[in-house]
C-alpha cells in the first residue's frame, strides 16, 4: 500500500486534494452530503493505489534474442513474455525494454490487461550500424489502474546482450600462394583406419620404399600402387588486422578502419571453410586461435569489440606475429603505412610465410585538395613498393572497394600494382 501511494499520479492526487477539501468545505458549512463526496474522493485513489501494489510483485518476464549474433546492418528480432502470476487481472501494462541509444528508441508496447494466470507476448526488432555488445533490458514495467489515478514502475533485472559484428563478405575460391605446410602426400585427407582394402594409395613412383606397395590394389588397378604417407600436410594462416587510430580515417560505419574489420572477418571467415587453422593478431595485443573448437563465432565476437589503439605502434603488431610465427600465409589489413613501416614488415617473411597485405589507401576516406592528394597518393605508392621490394604481394585498396573484387589478386600477385607504384615513384622523383 505504501508504495502504492508514492505511485499516485498526478490525477489520483487531485482526487485526495479535492477529497480533503471537500471535507473542510463539509465540516464548515455542515453538509453531510459534501462529506460523503469527500469520502468518495478519497477512497478512489485509495483503492486504485491498493489495487495496483498487489499485483506489483506478481509478474514474471522472459526476454529471447533471434538471433543473438547479427551483422552490421541486419535486424534482430526480441520477444518479450509477460505471465501475471497472480489470482487477479491486472490493469493495463505499459512495457518499455530500456536499448542503447546505437540500437534504436525505446519501444513501448500497451497490454491492456492480464487475466490470472495468463500470459501475453510482444515483439520488435532492432537494427545497429556500428559493431559491438549491446545490453538489451532491463524491461520496465509500469502497471495502472483502469481510471489513472495510480502508476507504479518495475524494472526486471534480466539483462540480455546483442552482439553485432561485422558484415562477412562471401569469396571466391582462390588458389593461394604457400597454403600448404607440413609434410606428406596430400592436403587434407582422411585415412581410413578399417582395414588395407580401405587405405588411401597412390601410383608408384621411382624411388618409393617397396615395403609400401600395397598389393590388393595393385591387382585391382593393374599397376604398381603403394600406400600415402599417414602424415597429412596442414595449411595454416594468420589474419592481421592493423588498428593504429593515425593508419585510418574517416567516422563511423564508412570509415576506412570499419572496411578493414570487415575483411578480417571476410578473410577469417572464408580461410577456416576452407579448412585452415586460422590465428587472428589484432594491434590491440589479442591473439586469437581459432583454429579449433570454437569455430567462425569467437573471430567474429572478438572483432565485434576491436577498436582503433590512439597508442598503437606497428613494431608491436610485428613483434606480436613472430612470437607465433610458424610459416604459412600471412594476410594483413593495413592502413596508412610510412616506408619505415613497411620495411619494418618484411621481417614477417622468414621462416617461409607467404605474406600478401591490403594496403588500405585511408586518404581517399577524405577530401583532400589536390596537391595533398598527390602528396598522399605519392606516400601510399612508395610504401606499397617497399612492401613488394621485401617480398610482399600487395593489393591497394581505395574508398569504394569491395573485397570479394580484390580477393583474386591475393592468389595472382601484384605485378601491375607493382609496375603503377614504381612508375609513380619514377614520376615522383623527377619532380623532385
Amino acid at each position: 500500500m505504501r508504495e502504492g501511494m508514492r505511485g499516485l499520479t498526478t490525477r489520483g492526487r487531485s482526487f485526495l486534494a479535492a477529497a480533503v477539501a471537500a471535507a473542510i468545505s463539509a465540516a464548515i458549512l455542515g453538509e453531510k452530503d459534501l462529506l460523503r463526496v469527500a469520502v468518495l474522493l478519497a477512497v478512489l485513489p485509495l483503492l486504485a493505489a491498493a489495487y495496483v501494489g498487489r499485483s506489483r510483485y506478481k509478474l514474471a518476464c522472459n526476454r529471447s534474442l533471434e538471433p543473438h549474433r547479427a551483422p552490421v546492418g541486419a535486424s534482430s528480432r526480441i520477444v518479450l513474455r509477460l505471465q501475471n502470476l497472480s489470482r487477479l487481472p491486472t490493469g493495463t501494462l505499459l512495457l518499455e525494454d530500456r536499448l542503447p541509444y546505437a540500437l534504436g528508441s525505446r519501444p513501448r508496447v500497451v497490454l491492456e490487461r492480464l487475466g490470472a494466470h495468463q500470459a501475453s507476448s510482444v515483439a520488435y526488432t532492432v537494427r545497429a550500424d556500428v559493431r559491438g555488445r549491446y545490453e538489451v533490458g532491463p524491461l520496465v514495467v509500469r502497471m495502472t489502474d483502469p481510471f489513472g489515478l495510480c502508476e507504479l514502475s518495475r524494472a526486471f533485472p534480466s539483462i540480455d546482450r546483442l552482439t553485432v559484428i561485422p558484415q562477412v563478405a562471401a569469396l571466391p575460391s582462390v588458389r593461394l600462394p604457400g597454403e600448404y605446410a607440413g609434410s606428406g602426400d596430400s592436403r587434407a585427407r582422411s585415412v581410413a583406419v578399417h582395414g588395407e582394402d580401405d587405405a588411401a594409395t597412390r601410383e608408384y613412383r621411382r624411388g618409393d620404399d617397396l615395403r609400401r606397395v600395397h598389393w590388393k590394389s595393385t591387382a585391382r588397378t593393374g599397376e604398381l600402387m603403394v600406400r600415402r604417407e599417414e602424415q597429412p600436410w596442414e595449411s595454416r594462416a594468420t589474419v592481421v588486422l592493423d588498428t593504429r587510430a593515425y593508419g585510418h580515417r574517416g567516422e563511423g560505419p564508412t570509415a576506412s578502419f570499419e572496411w578493414a574489420v570487415s575483411a578480417a572477418a571476410s578473410v577469417a571467415v572464408h580461410l577456416r571453410q576452407a579448412g585452415y587453422k586460422l590465428r587472428l593478431v589484432t594491434g590491440a595485443g589479442a591473439d586469437v586461435d581459432a583454429s579449433e573448437g570454437a569455430g567462425d563465432g569467437l573471430i567474429l565476437d572478438h572483432l565485434a569489440d576491436v577498436r582503433l589503439d590512439k597508442r598503437g605502434e606497428l613494431s608491436s603488431l610485428v613483434q606480436q606475429v613472430r612470437q607465433r610465427a610458424d610459416g604459412g600465409l600471412i594476410i594483413a589489413l593495413l592502413g596508412t603505412l610510412s616506408t619505415a613501416e613497411a620495411e619494418l614488415l618484411a621481417s614477417l617473411r622468414g621462416n617461409g610465410a607467404t605474406c600478401v597485405a591490403f594496403l588500405l589507401d585511408s586518404s581517399t576516406w577524405l577530401n583532400l585538395p589536390t596537391k595533398a592528394r598527390a602528396e598522399a597518393e605519392h606516400a601510399h605508392g612508395s610504401a606499397a613498393l617497399a612492401l613488394m621490394q621485401s617480398g610482399w604481394r600487395v593489393i591497394s585498396v581505395e574508398h569504394g572497394a569491395r573485397l570479394p573484387v580484390l580477393w583474386p589478386q591475393a592468389g595472382r600477385g601484384s605485378q601491375g600494382f607493382a609496375m603503377r607504384a614504381a612508375m609513380a615513384e619514377t614520376v615522383a622523383g623527377g619532380m623532385r
